[in-house]
């Protein structure tokens, strides 16, 4: 019996080229600063487009030590920490001590803070609508159902094998 094993092999090899190349597009798209000031705009909400996504990010994962939050903001964690220190003067988050590790103060969400993110998950909502109008339902669910897959697959995925792209240029996604 004949293997199907290296027509898949060229299959994915092909194939990741184009998903790798559509990841890029989504997330120079994502990263641009236009787009977090159109998201700030449509939410009607007044903050500085370099603490959007931080504020976004400590409400989806907090509470957030300041080191993680600027791994995963691709930003210095000294910059992170100052941008925090500005959310919490101005009331959108709060720091405190980690039950664990109490040399560790993480960024959980204030009332403010999470008050100004509903408002940014409406924006997001309604611009997310105006994307998607035009697919079906079942592409939609489709979309939804393989990027959690994917996004739990990849972030399984963090440190194995890192030690082996090192020289490369280090384990990113180029």
């Amino acid at each position: 019996m004949a293997s199907t094993k290296n027509v898949q092999n060229t299959h994915i090899s092909a194939k990741l080229r184009e998903l790798h190349g559509a990841l890029i597009e989504i997330v120079s798209i994502m990263n641009r600063p236009q787009r977090d000031e159109q998201m700030v705009r449509e939410a009607g909400i007044s903050l500085d487009r370099a603490l959007f996504p931080l504020l976004v990010t400590i409400e989806r994962l907090g509470p957030i030590g300041v080191v993680e939050l600027a791994d995963r903001a691709g930003r210095d964690y000294t910059t992170v920490s100052r941008q925090v220190a500005k959310l919490e003067s101005l009331d959108l988050v709060e720091r405190r001590g980690n039950a664990a590790d109490r040399r560790v103060r993480e960024a959980v969400i204030s009332p403010k803070g999470k008050a100004m993110t509903d408002r940014i998950d409406v924006a997001r909502e309604r611009m997310g609508r105006a994307i998607f109008e035009s697919w079906d339902e079942h592409d939609f669910n489709e979309l939804v159902r393989l990027m959690r897959k994917f996004a739990e697959d990849i972030s399984g995925d963090i440190g194995n094998g890192a030690e082996e792209t090192e020289g490369e240029g280090g384990p990113q996604a180029d």
